[in-house]
């Protein structure tokens, strides 16, 4: 087993092996702090965080606080307007100075080229539905947990085995 820097072995987190891509990249719009992108709607609110995300931080020439700038809709561009001051505080509370000064809204269509896509809704790809297995593959996931006597196992055991074995029939030349 290697031994880490520090001293210490074993393995180390998901998130200590991301942190210096995701520094890197949020560093490019200014988010020098990734909290602000990773937990936006519980910084924000859920009634927020639907209509608006953060796309950068830019950084006057006196360094006296940074403008973030959230990209929403026109339509809902009005109601945010409205509760800036409210979102900027929220914000600066999460890191613990006045760092953010000003918040500029940037609106775009609902439709639009990549980043000026305004879909803030976080959903799940539809999964497209399988092709039934064949007969034959149904026919012998059944003899295979046929010894099984209890139901329900049988059953989750037989989908089990019919994915399996569709796996490997696709697999094969």
């Amino acid at each position: 087993m290697a031994t880490r820097p520090g001293g210490s072995k074993g393995f180390r987190r998901t998130s200590a092996l991301l942190q210096p891509s995701i520094r890197r990249a949020t560093g490019q719009r200014g988010f020098a702090q990734t909290r602000l992108l990773t937990h936006w709607p519980e910084i924000a609110g859920e009634a927020i965080a639907a209509v608006a995300r953060p796309v950068d931080i830019s950084y006057g020439r006196q360094g006296m606080g940074a403008t973030l700038t959230l990209l929403t809709t026109g339509a809902q561009a009005l109601a945010l307007e409205m509760q800036k001051e409210a979102l900027r505080e929220r914000i600066n509370a999460v890191y613990g100075y006045n760092a953010i000064a000003r918040i500029r809204l940037t609106q775009t269509a609902a439709s639009g080229f990549a980043e000026g896509q305004a879909d803030f809704t976080h959903r799940r790809r539809p999964v497209a539905a399988a092709a039934p297995p064949a007969p034959e593959t149904l026919a012998r996931a059944g003899e295979i947990v046929a010894p099984v006597t209890d139901d329900s196992l049988r059953a989750a055991l037989e989908r089990l085995a019919q994915n399996v074995l569709s796996r490997s029939q696709k697999d094969r030349p």
